[in-house]
């Protein structure tokens, strides 16, 4: 059983983890690094009478503030609504999620620029929505400082001007406030390769992140994480809510903004806490320096009056 890449010590575990799991231990036929996970290893195991993904994630999560329990409860609740795939397996405490295989294709950011692909996401996304609500709650604002403040505690490194534009996060937070509509059970980082295509529907994977969200988050980390154009956006936006809504897409951009600066601090604390060999600073850089775009564009003003409905 080859698997490259994967450092001694983490193949060690997955041994021992799948010797353990009732659903692989001496039933294993074929394991397979599978690509992705920046804070977890994710393989494709085999065994004689299914194939499962085992995930073995780290444990030293408490800077990002990562519950492995609630990713478990929420996964499951993900799995009822029709969304996810189900929960197969769990290790309480060891960082280990046993999730059924999906046969398809992943997707990539390219994918989220074909219209057709587009509305079956956003429907995939409205399935999760109306599911069962997660356990626990995310919202970027709060998140974002927190990070902040760690971040200045620890004396980690912060980009250049990233203070400065605090004060629009408050106006940010007030315009959200107006047409607060509440939450509903989000996934919270949705990268395109989060989403499995069947062939016949859109799955959506990975609930390291989920919680209760402004369903307008989800949409705009989704606009945010592929780069897509805003026309993408406002055909995300339609196809979601079935009707053209300007205050929902000046929301959806408002929050994709959130994603991108808040997101920014998680990579610098992971660039200067994580032993992971991955450049964590340049990929939250390129998600800042599009977060500064939108700061200083100067559309940012109208953007604010119309998701308050004042546009």
């Amino acid at each position: 059983m080859s698997l490259p890449e994967i450092p001694a010590s983490v193949r060690s575990r997955l041994d021992e983890v799948l010797e353990r799991l009732p659903c692989t231990a001496g039933r294993t036929t074929a394991v397979e690094p599978l690509e992705g996970g920046l804070t977890n290893f994710n393989f494709r195991v085999d065994t004689d009478e299914r194939v499962v993904v085992v995930r073995l994630s780290s444990l030293d999560t408490d800077l990002l503030s990562i519950d492995r329990s609630a990713e478990h409860t929420n996964s499951r609740r993900a799995a009822e609504s029709g969304a996810a795939p189900e929960v197969v397996d769990y290790l309480p405490g060891e960082g280990v999620l046993v999730v059924a295989w999906v046969e398809g294709r992943t997707y990539g950011p390219d994918d989220l620029r074909d219209g057709d692909n587009l509305r079956r996401v956003a429907a995939a996304t409205r399935l999760l929505h109306e599911g069962p609500r997660f356990e626990g709650d995310f919202d970027m604002v709060d998140i974002q400082r927190r990070y902040l403040r760690l971040v200045q505690e620890k004396g980690f490194r912060l980009p250049d001007r990233y203070l400065e534009f605090m004060p629009a996060v408050d106006r940010i937070a007030a315009a959200l406030q107006v047409r607060d509509e509440g939450t509903v059970p989000c996934n919270n980082d949705l990268l395109a390769a989060n989403f499995i295509d069947d062939g016949e529907r859109v799955w959506i994977i990975d609930y390291e992140y989920a919680g209760n969200n402004d369903a307008c988050f989800e949409l705009g980390n989704i606009w945010s994480e592929s780069t897509l154009d805003d026309e993408h956006l406002v055909e995300l936006v339609d196809a979601y809510y079935g009707e053209h809504r300007d205050d929902k897409i000046a929301r959806a951009r408002l929050l994709g903004l959130m994603s991108k600066y808040g997101w920014t601090l998680w990579a610098t604390i992971q660039a200067s806490a994580s032993p992971i060999d991955f450049d964590f600073w340049s990929w939250g850089m390129e998600k800042y320096d599009r977060a500064v775009a939108e700061f200083d564009d100067p559309g940012f003003d109208d953007l604010l009056d119309r998701a308050a409905g004042r546009g």
